[in-house]
This record gives structure tokens, sequence and C-alpha cells, in this order.
């Protein structure tokens, strides 16, 4: 395996569209519109229902096949039940267009997927799913932390995050998105090793600077994800309303590291 810090790549403007517009999605979006790139934002209602948000953060609210039609980015932000629902619109995308996975899955809220086993790499389930390559990028990243956390490329408090995929242009196109996110990003290796970000792992949501990261990244044990994801569950559960931001940061580095 094969862990390294990344250099962001590229500074042109970028077409991007994102299939989801919650917390991680919508973050994503702005982040990527201040940035000057075009954003077009579609979800899985009508674009009435996000044309306000798209509007005060300089973004088109569209339907979703037509947000990809000309896209050089597809974010893909639902939940992890619905990416089945996804793949006729993401075929409307150009072939060459980079697609990025931010998902993750729960059993206890996705509930159990007849084409998913046990062994399967998350993002890998999502590209045959999907019927196109992707990247995996921002999964890891608790959604308080990706809207707080955000440092200027350079700065000594920036936190890192991975991002995992077999096209080395695509990944480093991602790569420079992630800076431009306000964060370090870290090439993690093929999307078969993808599961070393998956929920359970070192790498997942425990805030970490790049020395740290590629050090969670290449101790994560396959074996261990699930029984680790569960347990952490079960701790927010017995929180009031899941809990804070920090309680459930605090609970993911007592599990995971």
């Amino acid at each position: 395996m094969s862990i390294e810090a990344a250099r962001p790549e590229g500074d042109e403007p970028l077409r991007i569209a994102s299939l989801g517009v919650g917390q991680i999605g919508g973050t994503l979006a702005s982040r990527f519109a201040a940035a000057g790139h075009e954003v077009r934002l579609a979800n899985s209602r009508a674009p009435s229902t996000v044309k306000l948000f798209a509007e005060s953060i300089g973004a088109q609210a569209r339907h979703g096949a037509e947000a990809v039609l000309d896209a050089d980015v597809v974010v893909v932000s639902v939940p992890f039940n619905r990416i089945a629902e996804l793949r006729s619109v993401v075929s409307r995308a150009p072939a060459d267009a980079v697609l990025v996975d931010t998902t993750n899955y729960y059993p206890h809220r996705d509930g159990e997927l007849g084409s998913f086993g046990p062994e399967d790499t998350e993002s890998e389930w999502v590209a045959n799913v999907l019927g196109r390559p992707v990247v995996k990028a921002w999964n890891s990243i608790l959604a308080g932390s990706l809207q707080t956390a955000a440092r200027p490329s350079g700065a000594a408090d920036r936190m890192a995050l991975p991002v995992s995929g077999d096209d080395p242009e695509a990944v480093g196109l991602v790569c420079g998105l992630v800076d431009v996110s306000g964060f370090d990003p870290v090439v993690a290796g093929p999307l078969a090793q993808s599961w070393r970000q998956q929920p359970g792992a070192p790498a997942y949501t425990t805030d970490l600077a790049t020395t740290e990261l590629v050090e969670a990244l290449a101790r994560a044990e396959r074996h261990t994800l699930a029984e680790r994801r569960g347990e952490m569950v079960r701790a927010i559960r017995h929180l009031r309303g899941w809990g804070t931001h920090a309680q459930r940061l605090a609970i993911a580095r007592r599990v995971f590291l």
C-alpha cells in the first residue's frame, strides 16, 4: 500500500454538479462556489426547494439530469441506500467527468442492502451500482468539522482528509478541491483500499493532521471496522439528541484511535 501527502493540482474553474445538498454536499458547494467554480445543486425534489440556498452561495439550482450534462465533477452526497436512484442521472454526465463519492454505509440508517455484502468496500460498491469509476473523498469528516475546521493552505493547525481512487488524474483533481475546501489532501491509495477511510477506521472522523492521518490509514485493520462502527453508534445513541459535534468527535477519537 502506498500512502502519501498530496499536492493539489490545477486551478482552472470547474463545472461542478452536487447531487445532494445536505450538510456535507451543501457545505462543499458553498466552498467551491466561493472559489470561483460553477456549481449546480440538485436534490431528490424540485430545483425550487434549493433555489434560495443556491442563490445565497452563487450557485444554480437544477434538476439532477440537467446539472450533470456537461459537468467536470459530479459530487454524490446522498444516503447510501439511495445511491442506486442516481444511476440514470449519473449516466448523463460526460464520460470523462470525475465522480466523487462522499457516502458511508450505516446499517441502522440504511438497512440491509441485498447487493452489498459485509466484505464489500463501500466505494467499489458505489462505483459498480452507478456504473462509473469514483474517487472517494470527504466521507471521513464530521459535518461540524467540515463547517468549522477549514483553514487556509499552509496553516499550522490545518486538518487532512484522505482521497482514494484508481485514476491519478482524477485523484489529483479531487485533491485540488479538498485543498479548496480547507483541508490538506492525502492520497490514500486505490479504491480497493478505501476501506481504510470507512466508518470504524482510525482515519474516520478523528480530525487528524497530515502526518497523523498517514499513520492512521496505515494501521487500519479491516476486520475491526464493523465492530468499531457499531460501538461508535451505540455510544452516540446514549447522548441526548445524538449529542453535540464535540461529543461525537470525542467518541470517534476514543473508539477509533
